[in-house]
C-alpha cells in the first residue's frame, strides 16, 4: 500500500516552514498531497490560484508532491485521495493542544487515518503565515519567511 499524506493548511502565503515540513517529510512518504482548504469561517487575503501556483513553484523538482485544493472535511478529502495520513507541523505547544483534538477528531471519523507530527525547524519556529500576511500589507520585506523561488511573486502581488 502506497504511503500517502496530506498536507492540509490555507498556505496564504506559503512560508519557509511550510517548504522545510514538506522537504523533511518526503522520505516518510510514497507521496505527499498539499493541499489548500476553503474555510468557510476565513478570508482569504492572497487568491487560491495564486496560493497554488506558488506551491507548484516551490515543489517543482518534487514530483512526489501534488498540489490541490479542496472544501469539505480534510478526513474525507483523505478518503478521496487513498491517503491514511495528514502531515502537521508544530511550532509551539499551543500549537500541539490545537493539532491534538483535530487529530483525535479526525481519528474518530475515520480509524485508518493517522497525524503524523514534524516539529518546525528551530529558525523557522515564529514565523506564520499571519506574520507574513501582515509585513506584506503593510509593504515590509517578507523575503526572509517565504521559499527564495517565490520572493518576488508574493511580494509583488497586488
Amino acid at each position: 500500500m502506497k504511503k500517502i499524506a496530506v498536507f492540509p493548511g490555507s498556505f496564504d502565503p506559503i512560508t519557509k516552514g511550510h517548504e522545510s515540513l514538506v522537504r523533511r517529510a518526503m522520505p516518510l512518504f510514497d507521496e505527499i498531497i498539499i493541499a489548500i482548504g476553503h474555510n468557510a469561517d476565513k478570508q482569504s487575503y492572497f487568491p487560491l490560484k495564486k496560493r497554488l501556483e506558488w506551491l507548484a513553484i516551490v515543489f517543482k523538482d518534487m514530483p512526489k508532491v501534488k498540489i490541490e485544493s479542496y472544501s469539505g472535511l480534510t478526513v474525507d478529502f483523505c478518503l478521496k485521495n487513498n491517503a491514511n495520513f495528514i502531515l502537521r507541523g508544530l511550532r509551539t505547544s499551543a500549537d500541539f493542544e490545537f493539532e491534538r483534538r483535530v487529530g483525535q477528531v479526525n481519528k474518530y471519523m475515520n480509524q485508518k487515518l493517522e497525524t503524523i507530527f514534524l516539529l518546525s525547524s528551530v529558525e523557522d519556529t515564529p514565523v506564520n503565515s499571519s506574520v507574513v500576511r501582515e509585513i506584506h500589507k503593510y509593504g515590509g520585506n517578507i523575503g526572509p519567511f517565504i521559499p527564495r523561488s517565490v520572493v518576488k511573486l508574493i511580494q509583488n502581488w497586488q
